[in-house]
This record gives C-alpha cells, sequence and structure tokens, in this order.
C-alpha cells in the first residue's frame, strides 16, 4: 500500500506518519496517473518533501470524513475532480447521469453537486482556521461571476461560495508549490496575493501586485446581459500568461482579484511533473466495486503537451490550459513508455501519444513566446493566420521512437486530431505515416457543423477543409490498402445554429453517405464563449445578437435531424422538417431523410 499515498489513518500508521502536511480533496476516484489532477498535485507536493494525504469522493454529509485522518499542518487543496461536478452529474438536458466513469464500478451519485463548494464547507468545519485553497477544472471555470445553465443563472465567483482563502487557475502546478512552500514557512494565507494562476478576495485593490483592469461587477453582468458578454471577453482576452493582466470584479463591497495566468511549464519541468511516481493504477480499495473505468483509455497512454491555439468557442481549455502549446522531450516519453512495457497487462501497444489535440507540438508560431497569443486573432480561422508553423517532424519523429521502444508493437494517436491543422503541413509526410502506421481503426475528428455562419460561431474552419481532409484521407487508406474510418463529432443545437441549419447538415451528411453515432447536444459549460452566447444571445467577440436554440423541443428536433435513420427519431425527424419548412425531405427520392408515417387502416 506505500505506493500510494495515504487515504486513512491506517495508511499512516503503515508510514509511521505522526502528522502529515497536506490533504488534498478530490472528487474522483483516487487513481494514481498523471491523467487525474489530484494525483498530479499530490505528488508534487509529495516530490518537494511535504507528507501528503488523499481524500478521494469523501461523504459529504458531515465533516467525520475530513477529519478522519487528523489535522494537517499546513492546508487542504481541494478540487471537485478531472470535470465539472455538474457535468459529471447530468446530462445536456440537465438528466442525471445513470454512470460516473470516475468513481468505483461507475457508479453514479458518489460526489455533491458543486462538489467544491461543499467539500470547501465542509472542511472548514473539520479544520477551522486551516488555510484553504481550491482549485482544479470546475474552481478554473467558475473563477468569475459566471452563468449557471443548471439554475439559469448568473452565480458569484466561486471563491465566494467556497469561502477558501486562494483559487489556482489553470493546471496550478506552479502556484500550487509556491503556496506550499510559503504556508509551510508560516505566511498568512492572506499576504499571498502575488502568485500568478491565483485568484483571491480583497476589500479594495490595493493588494493587487499586477497590472490590472477591472471589469463589470457581478451586480452589472447579472442584471445586463451585454454587461455580462463584455467581461466574458474581457477575461477571456487577459487569460494570456505572456501580455495577461490581472482581472478585478467587485462583488458587493468587496472584490474579486484574478491574477495572470501562470507561465506554462518548461520542457524539464514538464518532464519531471510527467515522470513522478505515479504507479498507474486506481486505488487497491476500489477492486471489489469494479475498478474506476476511467483509467481504462488512458492506462497505456502517454501525454505530451499541454494547450491548444484551435481556439473552439465551446472548449474549455482555452480558459483552463490556455492556447499556449507546451510539450514535452522525446527523452522523458520515451522512458515513460519504457515503464509501461513492464507493466504485466501491457499488450504491446501504446493507446495514445496525446493531450489536448494531439498534432499540436510546439506553439503556433514564434512571435507567442515574447509578445503572447493575439488578442483578437485566431491561429486557424476564419483562415490560418500566415505565421502559423504547421510543421509536424518533430511529432512524426516521437512516434516513431516510441514505436522503436522493445516491447511496443504499435503506437496509435487516439485523441483528437487537428484536421485543417494538419492540412497546412506542407511535407504530407506525418499524414502519410499517421494512415499507414498510427491509426487503430478510426481516427476522430471534429467538423463539428457543414454550415459557416454555425462554424464562425464555433470557432471551426469551413466545411470544405473538411471536405479536403476527408478526400485526402481516403487517398491515403487506399494507397496503403487500409479501410479506416473517420469518426466524425457534431454538435446540434449551438448558438447561431438554427433548424434550418439542422436540416442542411442532415442533408451534408446524408449526400456524404455518414452517419453519425456521436452526436452532443450543445452543453453550456460554465465560462467559454458559446456558454456566454447561450445566456445572452450576444456573440461576445462582435456584441452582436446571436439565435440560440433553448427550448427542449427544438433542442430535441436539431438532435435528431442529425441521426435521421433511426427509427425511434422518425416521427420527430418528420416534425422539424415540416416546421423547416423541408416538407420536400420527406419522401421516397434518393435525397429524402425520411418515408412519410403510413396512416394504418382501421377496420
Amino acid at each position: 500500500m506505500t505506493d500510494f499515498l495515504p487515504i486513512s489513518r491506517d495508511d499512516m500508521r503503515e508510514r509511521a506518519w505522526y502528522y502529515y502536511d497536506f490533504l488534498v480533496v478530490t472528487g474522483d476516484a483516487y487513481v494514481d496517473h498523471p491523467s487525474f489532477g489530484a494525483a498530479v498535485i499530490a505528488r508534487l507536493l509529495e516530490a518537494d518533501g511535504y507528507r501528503v494525504a488523499v481524500l478521494a469522493q469523501p461523504s459529504w454529509t458531515d465533516a467525520s470524513d475530513f477529519a478522519a485522518m487528523g489535522r494537517p499542518r499546513y492546508g487542504v487543496f481541494v478540487g471537485a475532480g478531472n470535470l465539472d461536478s455538474m457535468v459529471a452529474k447530468y446530462t445536456a438536458a440537465k438528466k442525471p447521469r445513470g454512470e460516473d466513469f470516475y468513481s468505483p464500478g461507475k457508479r453514479s451519485g458518489l460526489r455533491p453537486d458543486r462538489s467544491s463548494v461543499v467539500y470547501c464547507t465542509r472542511a472548514r468545519e473539520a479544520f477551522p482556521g486551516l488555510p484553504l485553497i481550491v482549485g482544479g477544472l470546475e474552481a478554473s471555470l467558475r473563477r468569475f461571476a459566471h452563468y449557471d445553465y443548471w439554475e439559469d443563472k448568473v452565480r458569484r465567483p466561486i471563491i465566494f461560495d467556497c469561502k477558501a482563502d486562494l483559487l489556482t487557475y489553470g493546471m496550478a502546478e506552479t502556484a500550487t508549490r509556491e503556496i506550499a512552500r510559503r504556508l509551510s514557512k508560516g505566511e498568512a494565507p492572506e499576504s499571498l496575493t502575488d502568485i500568478r494562476g491565483t485568484a483571491y478576495i480583497a476589500s479594495d485593490t490595493s493588494s493587487v501586485r499586477f497590472p490590472f483592469e477591472s471589469c463589470a461587477s457581478y451586480e452589472k453582468v447579472c442584471a445586463d446581459k451585454y454587461e455580462y458578454a463584455a467581461a466574458n471577453m474581457q477575461q477571456y482576452r487577459e487569460h494570456d500568461s505572456v501580455r495577461g493582466r490581472a482581472i478585478v470584479q467587485a462583488v458587493g463591497e468587496r472584490y474579486l482579484a484574478v491574477n495572470p495566468p501562470q507561465m506554462p511549464l518548461t520542457t524539464e519541468e514538464f518532464d519531471r511533473v510527467s515522470e513522478l511516481p505515479y504507479t498507474r493504477e486506481p486505488h487497491p480499495s476500489y477492486a471489489e466495486q469494479g475498478g474506476v473505468p476511467a483509467i481504462e483509455e488512458v492506462k497505456f497512454s502517454v501525454i505530451h503537451n499541454r494547450g491548444c491555439f484551435g481556439a473552439c468557442n465551446f472548449c474549455s481549455l482555452a480558459f483552463h490550459q490556455g492556447r499556449m502549446v507546451t510539450s514535452r522531450s522525446h527523452e522523458s516519453l520515451i522512458r515513460e513508455v519504457e515503464k509501461l512495457t513492464k507493466f504485466p497487462d501491457f499488450k504491446g501497444y501504446i493507446h495514445d501519444v496525446g493531450g489536448p489535440t494531439a498534432n499540436f507540438r510546439r506553439p503556433s508560431c514564434q512571435k507567442q513566446l515574447k509578445a503572447g497569443l493575439c488578442a483578437d486573432r485566431n491561429c486557424l480561422t476564419p483562415e490560418p493566420c500566415p505565421n502559423l508553423d504547421a510543421d509536424h517532424s518533430d511529432y512524426l519523429r516521437l512516434l516513431r521512437k516510441l514505436a522503436a521502444v522493445p516491447g511496443v508493437k504499435k503506437v496509435f494517436v487516439r485523441s483528437g486530431i487537428r484536421f485543417d491543422f494538419l492540412l497546412r503541413d506542407k511535407s504530407g509526410e506525418f499524414f502519410t505515416e499517421l494512415v499507414k502506421n498510427h491509426i487503430s481503426g478510426q481516427l476522430k475528428v471534429a467538423p463539428e457543423h457543414c454550415i459557416d455562419s454555425v462554424l464562425d460561431y464555433m470557432g471551426k474552419p469551413r466545411i470544405e477543409v473538411f471536405d479536403r481532409f476527408m478526400e485526402k484521407y481516403k487517398k491515403l487508406n487506399d494507397k496503403a490498402g487500409k479501410k479506416q474510418f473517420l469518426v466524425p463529432y457534431l454538435i446540434s443545437s449551438h448558438p447561431g445554429s438554427t433548424l434550418q441549419d439542422a436540416v442542411k447538415l442532415a442533408e451534408y451528411l446524408n449526400r456524404t453517405g455518414r452517419q453519425p453515432e456521436q452526436v452532443q447536444d450543445f452543453y453550456p459549460t460554465p465560462g467559454t464563449l458559446s456558454t456566454c452566447m447561450f445566456y445572452t444571445g450576444i456573440d461576445p467577440r462582435t456584441m452582436r445578437p446571436v439565435y440560440v436554440p433553448k427550448t427542449p423541443r427544438e433542442k430535441a428536433q436539431q438532435r435528431a435531424l442529425l441521426q435521421w435513420r433511426r427509427p425511434e427519431k422518425k416521427r420527430l425527424v418528420i416534425e422539424a422538417l415540416k416546421a423547416a419548412g423541408r416538407g420536400d425531405l420527406i419522401g421516397y427520392g434518393k435525397n429524402c431523410l425520411v418515408r412519410p408515417e403510413v396512416r394504418r387502416k382501421t377496420r
């Protein structure tokens, strides 16, 4: 058991611990793997010499689970888990999920709604006066006043509801280490106002140590959707580790102060974090409960990059990891794969060499390193930037080296790739070798829609780019003698998508012979630009109105249109086509989507 960090007093006794320094609380099961944020933070603190205990999915009806291991010396780090807790618990239709892949045996109901707030409340009860730090994805996306889809209202910055001393956002390794160092030296948490990648509550703005600008107050963004949209765009623009400024937002008579993002880890730092002594397994205590299914996809995968300059407006990555791409060294990844080959259940296959976007290996241009990301220009859309560096040669060399590790039969790429970026690689060598050697039967891509206006609202390339990609993909497969498929991800009911747009997407899919299995109804997660559009009906980039499909009926119709071949969707598809004025697609012709309903004769 000593390979895992302690989860009980018995574990601490086995280590002859009579005290410990930090408690790490998480809404996920304890999986000691670098894909799980709580494990990364806990192992990083351990590597810096602290005694760390992990409290995973505690009971939240009272504080007894929090107090069970005793009071830590320096503080408590609280996170909701790898997902926002509301996303983990509810579907886009706000229905409870039947399964939770981050819990033992996929059992649902093991985390509370708004886990960060609940866990912080219980930690305060268990340890009065102890420094309390909230972090992770949920805290990161909710650090400002934010629209909450489940309550259909604007909530305060999450640190106010958590009553935490500090909030860390982004990947937070650098901030966490600095916080731990200074708390262990006896500094009071209220003095830790100069750490990048953190936020705190202040009585006035005199404590802000960085150049800052103010955004609309909580009260203003609640009262005025125009103010909300403007504030959301301001927060998004300043989320840059090089040029970003601090943001101050008034909340009643107090202030939220959000310091600029932490600088991305250097390659050496990223290597160190990735090579900490993770067991790469769920804690053994879950074995009798069916294990933790979330480990299955990542156990024999490696993460080679962070950050994403794709800038999809519906994706939380830009507001969490940021748009600056950093990557690990070849040597570090080779060492990790060599360790994987020693696992008794390793079958010779590396399931993925990926990250947020698999084929991003470096910053999109050299200018970013000194000037940061452009505030009002995306790297890839609506047209690729002339300064874009789309060279895939380093990623290709990495895949070749990992495939040559003794014991490895195949190295696959299963993370989504950015197909428009791939097409910008002039050599074409990577695309050819990807198809030939690194696809496990199917490749994930995300065209998302086919209508230009909708794609613009999404921050995605035009559909003709995807068509070119599909054509090239088919030719390369034919040349290699392969029959490999594309798995296109699609989103229904995104802001800007009318019912007529959904019909046109269904026509496109029918014309190109696509029958999508995976369709995601747009899910308004906190902090994203698309969620801002959903709530306000305003595109924050232009401050112009945008159509938003909101009624449950229209959302169901748009989704049904993308799965028009399913018999159980037929009536809804016919209803949608009639509502869109497209009854011409109900019939027996080759371009029709559905046949008319047959009325049964009654005697």
